[in-house]
């Protein structure tokens, strides 16, 4: 993750114009300090990445100046540059905050050396920073079934993931297309560098730029700090795009651009930044239709859908559900503490019969359930899964809406054309209907109704503002 701003921070002109030149010519945009004051000016009006400070200056120590720079919000990585026969005082400095120390006079390649170490370093932890940070939900599970479906996804896995092909994987919600995408990253020879996860879906859509690209100290409000995206943390890596869908046309040419150049600007800057990352997105909904209705850019389409993984749903491949349920059974029971032998005859064959509208991650969900409700020991019953209750849920289109009876899906057939509803009514008694069936889940309305979670929202929204009663 290279840098792009670097202070020089001394009092001799010579030292400032031998070292700016080098540095310029690395492509770097260098500003120039020679005293502490200059300095603290340079700093709040700009923010750079890294500093290279004289030791004693003419206001002041560079070691005081330290304490100054750790206390400023993403505070840049500073070099100490000291006198030769002085490296105790660098080495001290080093205690105080400082990243590494240069002692006077020092070649050119030395510079080189020192910066490329400070942008390994920095990438290290801002990545760390990421992952600890990260609000995601851990995947345990791994790509398990033996069934046609299944061996043919892991025959594509294995044929592109050595390859830098653009990966485009569609399926329901739920199939684990997460996983493809990280199977695809662990096979390839990025393997050891990073894996970044965007999900499109979950991020608001006046903030889904600045994640994506990352912004600069100043360029919206609350803004106090330059932040690195998701594209300039996956460098030298793979970026997987969750719901490439809900990206908004303004968004997605800025996209296109980014997989067709490789390069991009922060919110707010006007500094070109150039990556090497693979793309990997993921979708749940026919892009070529989104294409056809005029809601996804064509080009970004084509641009994406180099190499397309179908995930088949789990009622597609029910010779791999035994094998899933297992797996899950033995997960929840280390977690849990749980003694529990496995599935009874009658219960798998529930679970065979059940037509999986959630997926995976359903069956993940109702085993550890059923593990849980298992707890004096034996084989899972059908009562543990509860898969009557879902079903009762699934059948029940009439379900009432709040306290009141809400509207149900009707059959048109009967109906004189003049007398057919508005589509746009249709639409919503069957969104209302769904999520009335699952007690107002928003999430599992979405997944049986093969749409997003930010559409169903979004939907949700509109019809509050209808003063029309929402399921809770």
């Amino acid at each position: 993750m290279a840098f792009d701003r670097i202070l020089i921070v001394d009092d001799e002109r010579i030292v400032r114009r031998a070292l700016s030149t080098w540095l310029r010519k690395r492509n770097y945009q260098v500003g120039a300090a020679e005293s502490l004051q200059d300095a603290r000016d340079s700093l709040q009006q700009l923010a750079y990445d890294l500093i290279f400070l004289d030791e004693r200056l003419p206001d002041g120590e560079g070691s005081e100046f330290l304490r100054e720079i750790a206390q400023m919000p993403d505070a840049p990585m500073v070099v100490i540059m000291t006198g030769f026969g002085n490296a105790d005082a660098a080495i001290q400095c080093m205690r105080s905050g400082a990243f590494d120390y240069l002692i006077k006079p020092f070649p050119n390649e030395q510079v080189d050396v020192v910066v490329k170490k400070a942008e390994d370093y920095r990438r290290v932890r801002q990545l760390t920073r990421f992952y600890s940070g990260a609000d995601e939900q851990q995947q345990d599970s791994l790509l398990i079934g033996q069934s046609g479906g299944m061996k043919q996804v892991k025959d594509l896995i294995r044929r592109v993931a050595p390859t830098q092909a653009t990966v485009l994987i569609h399926g329901e919600s739920g199939t684990g297309k997460e996983l493809i995408a990280k199977e695809i990253h662990r096979n390839s020879d990025r393997r050891d560098q990073p894996f970044i996860r965007v999900n499109c879906a979950a991020i608001s859509e006046t903030l889904i730029e600045s994640e994506f690209f990352g912004h600069e100290k100043g360029a919206f409000t609350g803004a106090d700090r330059r932040h690195a995206g998701r594209f300039e943390l996956a460098d030298g890596g793979t970026i997987l795009l969750d719901e490439i869908s809900e990206v908004s046309p303004a968004l997605q040419a800025k996209l296109l651009r980014v997989l067709q150049e490789q390069e991009f600007e922060r919110v707010g800057g006007t500094s070109t930044i150039h990556v090497d990352v693979r793309v990997i997105a993921t979708t749940n909904r026919t892009l070529e239709k989104a294409v056809e209705r005029g809601e996804f850019r064509q080009d970004l389409y084509y641009r994406l859908n180099v190499f397309p993984i179908y995930n088949p749903p789990l009622r597609e491949r029910r010779d791999d559900i035994p094998l899933i349920a297992r797996y899950f059974i033995e997960l929840a029971r280390r977690q849990h503490g749980v003694e529990v032998t496995g599935l009874s005859p009658e219960a798998l064959q529930a679970l065979l019969n059940h037509d999986w509208p959630g997926n995976v991650r359903e069956l993940r969900n109702l085993i550890e359930r059923a593990v849980i409700m298992t707890s004096g020991g034996g084989a899972i019953q059908p009562a543990a899964l509860g898969l009557g209750s879902i079903a009762e849920s699934e059948a029940a289109p009439d379900a009432s809406h709040g306290n009141g009876a809400g509207p149900t899906v009707r059959s048109f057939a009967s109906l004189a054309p003049e007398n057919l509803p508005p589509l746009e009514e249709v639409e919503r008694e069957h969104i209302l209907t769904t999520l009335s069936a699952y007690q107002g889940n928003r999430t599992r309305a979405a997944e049986r109704l093969g749409i997003s979670l930010r559409t169903m929202r979004n939907k949700l929204r509109q019809y509050r503002d209808a003063g029309i009663p929402i399921p809770q």
